[in-house]
């Protein structure tokens, strides 16, 4: 055993923290990298927001790239050329000039008018003196009363189900039993309005929180008392020939269920309800009785319930005794109503998306472009940069040069996320110009290998691009993801891709007779009409991914 030095030739990766956060930011959606930069704003002081106006030879350079409309026998590769550009609002500098211009004016309306009298009496009140002034500055002061009003709004929690039938159970003359018993059935309801539990379950519960129960009927005993009524008769004997205080008969099941109708006559109609066939008679009943076809939609939804469900028209209009007409009329009724009474209710805040891409034609070429609402700018403050010194060694100058470089290293990783993003939303584009151009029907197939080898990446690079990443077409905003998918082989060697066979049989499905609907095997034989091959079970997958229920349930009345 001795020391010696032996040469060996190796590969390997390092991850250096630059590369490290470049790959994390690249993953972020825009939401994310908001608050990612965000919280480096916090707390990195060399880091500052870029607000200064931006000229149009920047913009035409570096975050937007044109792509001419290929003829169908032109060569793709003729769109490989790129301009790169940081997209700019080239009306703030001038918006900038009209808002100093409108400042100036107000202040000199208000110089105007502030002409205060010298002498003011002791008893005099501010509105009569200034009548003008108060009038003018009332009215600005009430739009921005309502400015904060609607951002309060738009802020604060939305009203759940439960409480707004809290809200109707307050403005409801009852009983402290009584309100006892709705205040469990409005707990027991879930986010569709449905009852979860029965009447029983409910009474059972009540019976088992027995000192408040107790301290109820005590009080409507004394109330009972005052009024010169006998009070015993709230208690019930238990067999034993003595009257209790409590026993478990206190809470009749009848009293549950007559509280239960009341809940069910609350906002909105259908609440409270245990089954959809009790959800749906509750709404009919609460229709006018002169509504037409109500007593026909009542039998069909109380004695053919699931017949309608399996769209067995010939069973119930046998059953029934009702002419077709008059089933279509019952049947039209019924598609009013709703099924779920706690949708109407919306307890979940609004997410909007915000496309990173922005795709939009002119003058007959495609230009992709970066969105600048989702893009931040940021700069290095040239205030604490001025503040380093190379020779300095102390704590602060460390500090500060440590933050320069990491402000560095943030700003070139952005820069790298924005332009690998606009790099491959531009080949995506150049790739399904045809969908741009004529819809879904005209997706091709791709998948990351062909995108990666476009942009010379790797598929792992491409697949964090286009993971929460969305594009904003004249089609609607799509995510980047949207745009991959498979091939199917058609009969004349070529591919069709998976999106283009949905599309097809979306269509052909809306284009059905209502009365004899296409079955899979008859959407697999017009779809080999169009030489594209697919099996049943594929037909199925795709029908069920785009939530179309089977012909048996598409079969209505025309």
């Amino acid at each position: 055993m001795k020391p010696t030095l032996q040469l060996k030739i190796g590969q390997h990766l390092t991850m250096t923290p630059q590369l490290q956060q470049a790959i994390r930011l690249l993953q972020l959606s825009s939401l994310d990298l908001q608050a990612e930069v965000q919280e480096a704003l916090d707390s990195n002081p060399l880091l500052d927001t870029d607000d200064s106006p931006e000229t149009n030879s920047d913009s035409d350079s570096e975050s937007s790239t044109n792509i001419d409309q290929p003829e169908k026998n032109k060569d793709s590769s003729n769109l490989d050329e790129q301009i790169i550009d940081f997209s700019k609002n080239d009306s703030s500098s001038e918006n900038t000039e009209l808002h100093s211009k409108s400042k100036e004016d107000a202040s000199v309306d208000l110089n105007e008018t502030n002409d205060f009298p010298e002498d003011i009496p002791v008893d005099s009140n501010w509105d009569d003196l200034y009548q003008g002034i108060g009038t003018a500055s009332s009215g600005g002061g009430s739009n921005s009363e309502d400015d904060d009003y609607d951002m309060e709004g738009r802020n604060s929690a939305q009203e759940t189900l439960y409480d707004q039938l809290i809200w109707q159970l307050n403005l409801s003359p009852m009983s402290e039993l009584d309100q006892a018993i709705a205040l469990s059935i409005i707990e027991a309801i879930d986010e569709r309005g449905y009852l979860t539990t029965s009447a029983e379950e409910i009474r059972q519960s009540l019976l088992a929180q027995k000192d408040i129960i107790d301290d109820i009927f005590k009080l409507q005993a004394q109330e009972m008392i005052d009024l010169g009524l006998n009070p015993e008769e709230l208690y019930a004997d238990d067999g034993d020939g003595e009257n209790n205080d409590f026993t478990q008969n206190s809470i009749a099941l009848a009293e549950v269920e007559a509280v239960l109708k009341r809940i069910q006559q609350f906002d909105p109609p259908g609440v409270a309800a245990r089954d959809l066939r009790e959800c749906l008679l509750i709404q009919l009943k609460q229709l006018e009785n002169n509504t037409p076809y109500r007593e026909e939609a009542l039998k069909v939804v109380g004695q053919h319930l699931e017949q309608l469900g399996s769209r067995d028209f010939n069973t119930i209009m046998r059953k029934a005794k009702l002419s077709e007409a008059a089933l279509k009329e019952a049947i039209k009724l019924i598609q009013t109503l709703t099924p779920y009474p706690g949708s109407s209710v919306d307890s979940e805040r609004t997410e909007y998306v915000i496309p990173d891409v922005i795709v939009r034609k002119h003058k007959g070429r495609w230009i992709v472009e970066l969105n600048p609402d989702a893009a931040p700018k940021l700069r290095i403050n040239q205030n604490y940069a001025s503040m380093i010194q190379r020779a300095d060694n102390s704590s602060d100058n460390t500090f500060l040069k440590n933050n320069l470089q990491e402000a560095r290293w943030f700003i070139k990783s952005l820069l790298s996320r924005n332009e690998t993003l606009l790099k491959v939303s531009t080949k995506i584009v150049e790739h399904q110009v045809d969908f741009f151009e004529e819809g879904e029907e005209s997706m091709k197939p791709l998948v990351l290998h062909d995108i990666a080898e476009a942009v010379e990446m790797h598929e792992s690079t491409i697949s964090r691009v286009t993971t929460q990443k969305y594009m904003h077409t004249p089609r609607g905003i799509f995510e980047l993801k949207y745009f991959f998918s498979s091939h199917v082989s058609t009969s004349t060697g070529g591919e069709c891709s998976s999106t283009a066979i949905r599309a097809i049989i979306k269509k052909l499905i809306a284009a059905e007779n209502p009365k004899k609907p296409l079955s899979d095997s008859k959407l697999a034989n017009l779809l080999a009409d169009q030489e594209i091959k697919v099996a049943r079970r594929t037909i199925a997958k795709y029908r069920e991914a785009m939530n179309i229920p089977p012909s048996n349930e598409r079969k209505r009345l025309v």
